[in-house]
């Protein structure tokens, strides 16, 4: 009689159950690699022509430029909105976002760094954020738009610490509401897409807003 006839049924089933589970498990590992890779070249492809065309493409453009087939991009995604979503979260990950200014260092020195750095950082969103215009009133974009203006917020804190310590919590927050709105990504959007000014131009009135909403905040509490 063979070892296996007289093995007890507990110990045989679990050497079938190990070998069924170690040629099932080889299969779908495949089919999870063809899958993280349709799903990447998805995201890709819809990257790609976002920064082409600041418009958020279609389910068909993508799937062809993914060279796939529209069903796939259903299969991974469910809607185009979601799409998107999942595009906007892969784009930002890919922008670098530099430190905050160290406080200490000159005012002059600081204002020049946080354009500069803002700058950047917006000039490789706009498409992003153009194409983000007919989705404006989806959940996820409106809670990733508030936490990046947050984001900003604090950083505006953080980096001119010593100018904000002299003034009162309303003169704080209206000081960092003036910022927030002169400095934001719809601000600069409207320099480089409506008035069309190159990047060196639109910085430059930047430093010269962030410059005089600063002197005029300072000013209006050395008066008071």
């Amino acid at each position: 009689m063979s070892e296996a006839a007289v093995m007890p049924r507990g110990n045989a089933v679990a050497v079938v159950a190990a070998t069924t589970d170690t040629n099932q498990t080889a299969r779908p590992d495949g089919r999870n690699r063809r899958a993280a890779e349709t799903r990447r070249k998805i995201i890709e492809a819809a990257k790609l022509m976002i920064a082409e065309t600041s418009t958020a493409p279609t389910v068909v453009a993508v799937a062809r430029r993914a060279d796939v087939s529209v069903r796939s991009v259903f299969q991974h995604f469910g809607d185009v909105e979601s799409l998107f979503v999942t595009v906007m979260d892969a784009i930002r990950q890919d922008i670098v976002v530099p430190p905050p200014t160290a406080n200490t260092r000159p005012l002059s020195d600081r204002i020049a760094s946080v354009v500069q750095n803002l700058a950047e950082v917006f000039d490789g969103i706009v498409p992003l954020r153009v194409a983000a215009g007919q989705f404006v009133g989806h959940p996820a974009l409106i809670e990733r738009g508030q936490a990046f203006k947050q984001e900003l917020r604090n950083s505006t804190f953080e980096t001119f610490a010593p100018e904000f310590a002299g003034l009162s919590e309303p003169a704080r927050e209206e000081l960092a509401d003036a910022i927030g709105a002169a400095l934001s990504l719809d601000a600069w959007i409207v320099l480089r897409r409506r008035d069309n000014l190159s990047f060196e131009r639109a910085a430059a009135v930047w430093r010269m807003t962030l410059q005089a909403l600063l002197s005029h905040r300072f000013a209006s509490v050395a008066a008071e």
